[in-house]
Parts: C-alpha cells; sequence; structure tokens
C-alpha cells in the first residue's frame, strides 16, 4: 500500500508537513507493506490560476506532476495550514489547477484529513472546509483530527506527538485508512 502525504503549505518549516509526516510514518509502523512519500508543496509551485493563464500555458506540468503523484497512491494524508481561515494560497492554485486536469482531484482515495496550528483554534475552520468539499472532488474522508496548540502537543526535537490522546485518535484513523 502507498500513501502520499503532504503538509498544505509552502512554508519551509511548515508544522503541518511534520504533522503529515508524522502520520505517514505511524502508518509504515502500523504495516509492514505500507510505503509512504512525503510532499513538498514547493516541488509543484505554479502561476497564480486564472483562466487567461489557462489559455495561454494549457496544463502545466506541476499541476499534471502533483495529479500522478496522487494516482499513484492507495490513500492520501494530508495536513492543512490555515490562512485567515482557510487554505493556504500555494495549496489552493495547485489545487485549482489541478482540478483543470480532473474535476476527481482525490480520484477516489480514502483520505485521512490533518489541520494544526499554534493556537488554540487547531485550524478547525480549513479542516471543516475541506473535510465538507473533499466529496466534490471524489475523496472519501475516513477521518479528520484537529490538533491545536501544536508546539504543546508535539515534540519538534523528536518528532512525535506528545499528547497521548492525539496520538490515539490518529493510530485509530490510521487504523480505519488502513483496513
Amino acid at each position: 500500500m502507498k500513501i502520499i502525504a503532504f503538509g498544505a503549505s509552502s512554508s519551509t518549516e511548515s508544522i503541518n508537513k511534520q504533522l503529515a509526516s508524522y502520520a505517514a510514518k505511524l502508518a509504515e509502523k502500523a504495516q509492514p507493506n505500507v510505503c509512504t512519500e512525503i510532499l513538498d508543496l514547493n516541488d509543484f509551485a505554479l502561476p497564480l490560476f486564472s483562466q487567461d493563464k489557462e489559455a495561454e500555458l494549457g496544463q502545466p506540468a506541476a499541476a499534471q506532476a502533483f495529479y500522478d503523484k496522487l494516482s499513484s497512491s492507495d490513500a492520501i494524508i494530508i495536513s492543512f495550514a490555515e490562512h485567515n481561515g482557510s487554505y493556504t494560497a500555494a495549496y489552493k492554485n495547485l489545487f485549482d489547477w489541478t482540478s483543470r486536469i480532473n474535476q476527481q482531484v482525490f480520484q477516489n482515495k480514502p483520505l485521512l484529513l490533518l489541520a494544526t496550528s499554534p493556537g488554540p483554534g487547531g485550524a478547525k475552520s480549513v479542516l471543516a472546509s475541506a473535510t465538507d468539499s473533499a466529496f466534490y472532488f471524489a475523496g472519501e474522508v475516513i477521518a479528520s483530527i484537529s490538533i491545536p496548540n501544536f508546539f504543546d502537543n508535539f515534540d519538534t526535537n523528536s518528532k512525535r506527538l506528545i499528547n497521548d490522546e492525539y496520538q490515539q485518535q490518529i493510530i485509530a484513523a490510521l487504523n480505519d485508512l488502513l483496513a
């Protein structure tokens, strides 16, 4: 089983990429036949989407490469960063370009959706938006989990969750994802 995981942020210090990577490692530990690939949105940089840009450029190779990465997986883990209550510009732009290749961006793959933030909100607004809309883009949400106060619940030195409640939530979600 192959899992694609990524943080929906272009920040080089993304706490959401750290969380997605951690969940992917837990999946590999849970089942020996699981392999994971961690994507970096910076590898799929694109000009700002518009119909004019699409007419000029067609389907950019980076959008096709992202779509192909999702195609190559059996499941997807995404951890969403929240900018002003919504998706990051980097993720939304990549998603918009990819949806022009095929509106079924997630290609009927099971999804584990995560979100975290440094504060108490845990990026719940963007997580709710992603969870509610996944169906329209052929995603099957297995679970969605918000982790508030990232730096109180995740040890950045050892790169692991230190809050047992959230740890158990992610393990349970991964068991469902891998079933």
